[in-house]
């Protein structure tokens, strides 16, 4: 449903179109920069006016790409801009990713020194204790080892002894 309100609003809307198309079409005349700041002031409109109206903001880029000089290609381009575009994002990306790779060695770092600092941290010399723990179980080896001979050894002679007792006691010496 149309009230006298919504309809003075169109009709307000639609001068405004006029006025930006006009507008847009002077500057290209004249060989001025169509930039939605020029445009929007020379038409007496908002900047928002051209955000809004789409179409407005599609003609007044469309003009600005048509209206370099024959000959001469235009300093930027959308195709330009959107290419630099593209390389800004991916250097954002690429250093938002080196950041957090230098966030995450920065925080073992900082880990690392407050868990030495602490007492509580895995010693410096972890090589030199490595080294001892090796030749403390060689020798427990080692010693293993001997324990096992002489074990051997003093059954064999237990055994020897038995041998000699039985002999002494058959033959019966006093």
């Amino acid at each position: 449903m149309t009230t006298p309100m919504n309809n003075g609003r169109l009709a307000d809307t639609e001068r405004r179109r006029i006025r930006v198309q006009d507008a847009i079409a002077t500057a290209v005349r004249d060989g001025t920069a169509l930039t939605a700041t020029r445009i929007a002031r020379a038409a007496l409109v908002d900047r928002s006016f051209l955000y809004r109206h789409r179409d407005l903001l599609d003609q007044l880029h469309t003009a600005g790409s048509r209206s370099a000089p024959p000959g001469s290609s235009p300093a930027v381009t959308n195709e330009s801009l959107h290419a630099d575009l593209a390389n800004a994002n991916a250097r954002a990306a690429r250093l938002t990713a080196r950041v957090q790779q230098l966030e995450q060695h920065l925080s073992r770092q900082l880990g690392e020194r407050a868990w030495r600092e602490s007492g509580m941290g895995v010693p410096t010399d972890v090589a030199e204790l490595q080294s001892t723990i090796t030749r403390l179980e060689q020798r427990a080896v080692g010693l293993t080892r001997d324990l096992e001979e002489r074990q051997a050894e003093l059954e064999a002679a237990r055994a020897a002894n038995r041998e000699l007792t039985r002999a002494l006691n058959q033959r019966g010496c006093p």
